[in-house]
């Protein structure tokens, strides 16, 4: 499954997965954004792998904040972009 999703004055964010027993699987969240430190990314990804598949944009954009390393910084997009990107790939 595939979905991108053009922030607002921002970046874009694009969310490859899988489902697998109603659940989010091989999640893979790219895009022209900025994050640091660099590892933040696989954060995010471990961070919704797992989730329900019928999870709404807040139980999605609260599993990204919460795998976020405290020290990472987003540039261009923020946990509930990456949530909006989740669901457009699940629909």
């Amino acid at each position: 499954m595939h979905g991108e999703y053009k922030v607002p004055g921002g970046k874009l964010v694009v969310a490859d997965l899988e489902v697998r027993d109603g659940r989010l699987a091989d999640v893979r969240i790219s895009g022209d954004f900025f994050l640091e430190p660099p590892e933040a990314l696989e954060a995010i990804n471990r961070g919704v792998n797992g989730m329900p598949a019928d999870s709404g944009e807040l139980e999605l954009a609260v599993a990204v904040q919460s795998a976020l390393p405290a020290d990472a910084e987003m540039f261009g997009f923020t946990a509930e972009s990456v949530a909006v990107v989740l669901r457009r790939a699940l629909a």
